[in-house]
């Protein structure tokens, strides 16, 4: 557990890189809505995907074609609505993709689909802002939200509201965040911290422990003897199975906050990988995903059409996909402008429902699972529409 823990360092600082650059530049954050291009519903509408091949990295190229293909994969589906997909690679570069943003525009892109990195997102915002045209980037990066950006990925915020309304309801008022100091971490506690005070529960404490196997260990005893001392109902967590997951949930409860005496919960996804649900230390614990009925009806298509597994963040092509096609049938001029990307009932992909808000950022309809003996249980189902101003 210790060498997984070391092992995977490097790997949780590139995921907080895409997750949360702060201190970028984000864009014009002015909401006017009626910004982004008017469109000819009655002719084929040109739609930018910008993915990060061109790289170099294997990693890059695999999802650079799922994206493309999951975004072909929803062109099939539509009904009632045309679009010509044009596919651009950014190479994961900021500057490269503000450069294929303003060819695609050029070229006719009526809005852009894409990138996949918040930075590269950013620029390729910022270089097409002046030319109207909007951006529905892949990145889950609240921070370059606003202006023409809008962010499909699912974002901490999101789910941190998902979870502390569900615990709320659950009597699990009086919440403490245990939270690592790096990034991510950061940048979750402060999700956490809104969400339970907007869902009428209490922070009653916040502890954080180095990003580090000793400072897990040396936090562990601190950490839970504040737990007791505040109360906590609930211990709502930042870490991810790549990185501290396992070890500080372990040591939590050696150190005395069992399941019996707490309930654990986790911002990040703890079925990936799936060994992560067999951990002792999860057990009991809840988390939020999307909806698993249409995520795997999604995983099985893409399977039987291309041969081979899609990439797991490929299904944000094919939401974007849906969302355009679902507002192009509607035969509007204005249906790709910030007014019609930001309807309330929002739009159904194949990870359940979201919608787009005017300042960029999107709310997703998640289900809450929980680990009971090594499996995964979904003891909250995900909604399948929204309603007023939530769910």
């Amino acid at each position: 557990m210790f060498a997984l823990f070391s092992s995977a360092r490097k790997m949780v600082a590139g995921t907080a890189i895409a997750l949360s650059v702060l201190g970028l530049a984000a864009c014009d954050t002015v909401n006017l809505p009626s910004r982004g291009q008017r469109i000819d519903t009655d002719k084929p509408v040109p739609v930018a995907l910008l993915v990060p091949g061109g790289s170099g990295q294997g990693g890059d190229a695999i999802l650079a074609r799922d994206l493309e293909n999951a975004a072909r994969l929803a062109m099939a589906d539509l009904s009632g609505a045309r679009i010509e997909l044009r596919v651009y690679n950014t190479a994961g570069n900021p500057a490269r993709a503000a450069q294929v943003a303003q060819t695609a525009v050029e070229e006719g892109a009526k809005i852009i689909l894409g990138p996949v990195y918040a930075q590269a997102a950013n620029a390729a915002g910022l270089a097409v802002a002046s030319k109207n045209v909007n951006v529905l980037s892949f990145s889950n990066n609240s921070e370059i939200a606003g202006g023409n950006v809008f962010i499909l990925g699912q974002t901490f915020d999101s789910t941190a509201r998902r979870l502390a309304r569900f615990a709320v309801r659950q009597g699990r008022d009086d919440i403490m965040v245990i939270h690592g100091q790096n990034l991510a971490g950061e940048v979750g506690r402060t999700a956490i911290e809104r969400a339970v005070t907007s869902s009428g529960g209490r922070v009653v404490g916040v502890g954080s422990y180095e990003f580090s196997q000793n400072g897990v260990v040396q936090a562990a005893p601190r950490l839970s003897a504040a737990a007791r001392e505040n109360g906590a109902e609930a211990l709502f967590l930042t870490a991810d199975s790549a990185g501290a997951l396992p070890l500080v949930t372990q040591l939590l409860r050696e150190n005395g906050m069992g399941s019996n005496v707490t309930q654990y919960i986790g911002l990040t996804r703890w079925d990936i990988p799936p060994a992560t649900v067999a951990l002792p230390g999860v057990q009991g614990g809840w988390f939020a995903l999307p909806d698993p009925d249409l995520s795997a009806r999604y995983k099985a298509r893409f399977q039987s059409v291309y041969g081979h597994a899609p990439h797991p963040i490929s299904g944000l092509a094919y939401d974007g996909i849906a969302a355009i096609g679902a507002l192009v049938r509607q035969g509007k001029a204005n249906a790709l402008t910030a007014a019609g990307l930001t309807q309330g009932a929002g739009f159904v992909g194949v990870n359940g429902v979201f919608r787009l808000h005017n300042d960029g950022t999107n709310e997703r309809g998640l289900a809450v699972a929980q680990i009971r003996d090594n499996q995964v249980y979904v003891i909250d189902p995900a909604p399948r529409r929204f309603g007023g101003a939530g769910f």
